[in-house]
Order: structure tokens, then C-alpha cells, then sequence
């Protein structure tokens, strides 16, 4: 697969805030707060290490969710910063921890489904981005670069993914503008056990 990185004079400085915005949904960040202390609550510096809330996670029951596991199902906890995944039959569960969006406003809950599965994505900013960022490129091939990570499995509300990403810092936190984040080997295998029409609840 081609690396596909995209040359602009402006992608280093966008590039270090890449991966906070997760994908974003059309509210975007000022160009200079994406990498500053606001993009991840609770957190002072992300190079320090800090805990985080993996103790919180619990294994679920899916029938309280679901009326039944047609397609399997997920199921994001954005509370716990965790993502469920049943298989079809109902003897396979996987339980995975995700960063999830930086406050309640970027946050959507409800029931969708997977419309879209996409290895290697590419990621465009929202004309809102460009408009409020406009040194940022406007397109980012698949790669190490792109704030996606290595796969992404889209949904019926615009803008909005089940993706990777290649900042492992975000995962089990609020750092993103609406995405769900996971470690790049967890949506790769979720990615493979999921398909068109895999129902998705966001609680």
C-alpha cells in the first residue's frame, strides 16, 4: 500500500496536532490550541505518565442494549471509555479501551450502524477546519501521518468514525472532537470482525 503522504509547507506544524483531533466532526479547534493542554481533560503533559481508567472497565450483558445480535453489535461506553463488540452468534465478546470526544457538546449518542469500512484511510478537513485553520493541507494520505490510523469503519451520522490512530497518548481519554479512537492492532481486529450493517450504540 502506497504511503501517499501529502507535501505541503504547512503539515509539520499541522502534523503535531494531527492526531488530537481524532477525525473531527465539523467543530474545529483554533490551529493553535490542537496540541495545547485543552485537547486531552485531565491531563497537564502528555508525556508524563499518567493513569489511566482501564480499572473502570466492565465486561457487559448485550441484551439490555440490543433486541437481538443480527450483524453483531457494538457498543461504546463513553463514560467508561470503553468499546464492547459482539459477534453474531453471541459467543464472542471483545471488550477494548478508546478515547473518546473532549466534551459533551462534540459527543453523540444513540443508535447507528457500520455503512462503510475503509483499510489505509485518508482524511480530509471539514470546509469549518479549513475556514478556521486554513494553513492546515487540505488532504492527508494513508500512512503514519494520517489521524485515522490504519483503519476506520464509518457510520451513517456524517463525520463521524470507529478509527485507529497512530497517537496511543489518546486512548482511555477525552481527546477527541466526536470520533472513537482505538490502538491501531485493536481496530484492525475489530475492523476484521465487524461488517456493513454491524449495528453501533453510543451510550
Amino acid at each position: 500500500m502506497s504511503d501517499n503522504r501529502f507535501k505541503h509547507p504547512g503539515r509539520r506544524s499541522f502534523l503535531a496536532g494531527s492526531a488530537a483531533m481524532l477525525a473531527a466532526p465539523a467543530i474545529a479547534q483554533d490551529a493553535s490550541s490542537v496540541n495545547s493542554t485543552t485537547t486531552t481533560v485531565g491531563e497537564r503533559d502528555l508525556t508524563e505518565t499518567v493513569r489511566r481508567n482501564i480499572s473502570s472497565f466492565r465486561t457487559l450483558d448485550w441484551r439490555p442494549y440490543f433486541s437481538d445480535l443480527k450483524n453483531g453489535a457494538v457498543l461504546v461506553d463513553i463514560d467508561s471509555r470503553a468499546l464492547h463488540f459482539w459477534g453474531e452468534g453471541g459467543d464472542f465478546y471483545k471488550l477494548y479501551p478508546s478515547s473518546v470526544p473532549l466534551t459533551e457538546d462534540l459527543t453523540r449518542r444513540g443508535r447507528t450502524k457500520i455503512i462503510r469500512k475503509v483499510e489505509g484511510p485518508d482524511w480530509r478537513p471539514t470546509p469549518s477546519m479549513l475556514k478556521r485553520n486554513p494553513d492546515w493541507p487540505e488532504y492527508i494520505g494513508p500512512g503514519p501521518d494520517n489521524p485515522m490510523g490504519t483503519h476506520a469503519l464509518y457510520l451513517t451520522w456524517t463525520y463521524y468514525r470507529i478509527h485507529g490512530t497512530h497517537d496511543t497518548r489518546k486512548i482511555g481519554r477525552q481527546s477527541s472532537n466526536g470520533c472513537i479512537g482505538l490502538y491501531n492492532e485493536h481496530i484492525a481486529e475489530l475492523f476484521g470482525l465487524t461488517k456493513v450493517g454491524t449495528q453501533v450504540l453510543l451510550i
